[in-house]
């Protein structure tokens, strides 16, 4: 049976190269590509495929949100979320979103073939450095990192502070008001236990949830 694939990335590189890793395979074809969130969700309403490949960081919305509406309007496509990030916090969240795997996008040369048929299939996937990532995390004392109890959308609000964004950038492209991005802000800031953004900043490099 034919594999589907819809790829979802904004650089045109990466897409190129994902491509030509699958059509090497006999199984698997690309059948679909979207270069922001908006169009992923546009296209996907309109053809079938077996499953996505969806970047975690889009330039229009978090790759996160386009991937519960996904799994909302088509609750049995396989998404295999890429990210330039190794960290267990992303590939977790992305899980309990509703992601069938997770790929770290410097180790997918070599994992997305496998990677791909594996979720077709109905199974889940994680790389093996995430792998090691989520068992290493597990703590007996549950010493927990600060940004766990962080939701979702005070998590996103966290990265794009980190990444140099403006509130009204952030306002803008997770379709809010800025009223309440500043009450996600707010509420982050108390329960890390920080005061200003330039503590945030700090805290997100130190926990490696920025490039």
């Amino acid at each position: 049976m034919m594999i589907r694939v819809m790829i979802t990335d904004d650089h045109a590189i990466v897409r190129q190269g994902l491509k030509q890793i699958l059509n090497e395979t006999k199984d698997i074809k690309v059948t679909g590509e979207a270069e922001t969130g908006f169009q992923a969700l546009k296209i996907v309403r309109q053809h079938n495929y077996d499953v996505m490949l969806l970047d975690i960081s889009l330039p229009d919305r978090n790759g996160i949100e386009i991937l519960k509406q996904v799994k909302k309007d088509h609750p049995h496509l396989a998404v295999l979320m890429l990210s330039m990030h190794t960290e267990h916090e992303f590939a977790i969240r992305a899980l309990k979103a509703g992601a069938s795997g997770y790929l770290n996008k410097q180790s997918a040369p070599a994992q997305l073939v496998t990677a791909i048929r594996q979720v077709a299939s109905g199974e889940k996937y994680v790389s093996p450095a995430v792998a090691q990532e989520l068992a290493n995390s597990v703590n007996i004392n549950n010493d927990r990192p600060l940004y766990e109890q962080l939701s979702d959308r005070e998590f996103q609000t966290l990265c794009l502070i980190a990444d140099g964004k403006t509130l009204a950038d952030i306002s803008s492209g997770m379709f809010l008001s800025p009223k309440t991005v500043s009450v996600y802000r707010a509420r982050l800031l108390e329960k890390l236990n920080l005061t200003n953004n330039s503590e945030l900043i700090r805290y997100a490099i130190k926990n490696k949830l920025v490039d």
